[in-house]
């Protein structure tokens, strides 16, 4: 059965599993990081790109994919960092359990998920975007810019879908370079292609906003037939098998990418709502708000690229019967990613205007996104070990506490952004309460993992 704890012996693993099991861990987690934290950066610098010269267009196109960044990002970290978490801890728990048959059947159930996944999402947003967009703040002309490139994006779901599930069996087997390598080369093809499109330079016709959607698509496209092609070569360790679909395969990964998934429709509800309440204070303040806090999105894929590696490592661990090793893998990964994100959040609210004033010189844009990095920039630092310990618990497989923690955060960032309209009206206090429901999240979860959350069952 895909969840027997049963112990692999040593010639059951091939060198790269006994790596994940028995390399030193520090050494091996900052060894796997580095080209999963170089695709990180790569896919959030081609979005930056993006919004750079988007935001040539004027302040309601930036308005407008500020409207829409939110829901691109849950199902971003949908498909990459909950349900491809999911993917990522079956296949290393099988992996580190000796269930290599098991480990090659999951390949043919994530494209099934992916497939249904993407569908839903492209048939979700195409016909409510008009609805959400209204309710979380889009007017006139912010709106209709993000109709314009919401409608483009989700036409191409699906691939989006694909593409980070195919990179995630990779990751599962410890293979953090395959989707670096992919990724990388990708990112230097769509970042000139974005602008290209948007302004239309040289052959290519000018699309505006939509040309940016358009080459990102191009992108996922190509990116899902070049790993597709990798994992049928061969020379995988885990070969896709065209056996029967089995319910105890979607299971594994659906009771790991299902619970992760809810964690991330919480964190981009968060976000809506928070954009929700920002939106009184008209587009400017959307604006600024949605360029801030794109520093938040930064760190989510600086630490999903450490996350990758410690879903590998905790799962494989935790799929031969290491539970200390596991353990002590989980808190060298949230060190790192603590000190990284503290690192940023600081710098960011001490130079807010370094950042902001990339993307639009408007005075109540900048004022707003200052704010908002002064505000909640000094405790980004535990926002970082809550993500981190959120993708370890996934490789244990074991979300009960990451999504209690992230549940409070919504109750914190809600109510207290609620409160603050109703009884004061003030920006500020609005942040505030975004901070605070940022240190609870990594508080809880830093707690949990100590009291033994793991073991229970």
């Amino acid at each position: 059965m895909p969840n027997s704890t049963a112990k692999a012996t040593g010639s059951q693993y091939d060198e790269r599993t006994r790596l994940l099991l028995e390399a030193p861990i520090a050494r091996t987690l900052l060894r796997l990081s580095g080209p999963n934290m170089l695709v990180m950066i790569v896919q959030a610098s081609i979005g930056l790109v993006e919004t750079y010269f988007i935001g040539m267009l004027g302040t309601d196109a930036l308005a407008g994919v500020s409207l829409v960044f939110p829901i691109i990002m849950l199902m971003q970290m949908m498909s990459a960092g909950a349900m491809g978490g999911g993917i990522s801890s079956a296949v290393a728990r099988a992996l580190g359990a000796g269930r290599r048959d098991d480990a090659d059947a999951l390949v043919l159930h994530a494209l099934a998920i992916a497939v249904c996944f993407g569908l839903l999402f492209m048939v979700l947003v195409l016909g409510g975007g008009h609805f959400l967009y209204s309710l979380i703040g889009g007017r006139e002309g912010s709106l209709d810019a993000a109709l314009t490139y919401s409608n483009v994006f989700f036409s191409g779901a699906i691939l989006v879908w694909l593409f980070n599930s195919l990179a995630n069996v990779l990751r599962g087997t410890g293979n953090m370079m395959i989707p670096a390598v992919v990724t990388c080369v990708g990112a230097a093809v769509v970042i000139p292609l974005s602008p290209c499109m948007i302004f239309g330079w040289g052959p290519l016709p000018r699309l505006g906003i939509a040309g940016g959607a358009v080459a990102l698509i191009i992108f996922y496209a190509a990116g899902s037939a070049v790993l597709a092609a990798y994992l049928w070569s061969g020379r995988s360790v885990v070969t896709p098998s065209f056996s029967r679909l089995r319910w105890p395969l979607f299971q594994d990964i659906l009771r790991v990418g299902s619970v992760a998934a809810l964690i991330s429709a919480q964190t981009n509800l968060t976000i809506a709502i928070a954009t929700a309440f920002v939106g009184h204070f008209g587009a400017a303040a959307i604006a600024g708000y949605g360029t801030a806090s794109r520093i938040e999105y930064l760190l989510v894929p600086l630490v999903f690229g450490l996350g990758g590696p410690l879903v590998a490592m905790v799962g494989t661990n935790i799929g031969a019967g290491r539970y200390d090793r596991a353990v002590h893998v989980a808190w060298i990964g949230a060190a790192i990613a603590t000190l990284l994100t503290e690192l940023i959040g600081l710098l960011a609210a001490i130079f807010p205007y370094a950042w902001l004033s990339l993307f639009d010189s408007d005075p109540d844009m900048l004022a707003a996104g200052a704010l908002y990095l002064q505000t909640v920039g000094p405790v980004y630092g535990l926002f970082g070990l809550g993500m981190a310990l959120y993708f370890a618990s996934q490789g244990a497989g074991r979300l009960g506490w990451p999504l209690f923690a992230n549940f409070t955060r919504l109750i914190i960032a809600a109510g207290g952004g609620w409160l603050a309209l109703r009884w004061g009206g003030d920006l500020t206090y609005v942040f505030v309460a975004q901070g605070a429901a940022l240190a609870a999240f990594g508080l809880i979860n830093g707690a949990a993992i100590a009291r033994g959350a793991w073991r229970q069952t």
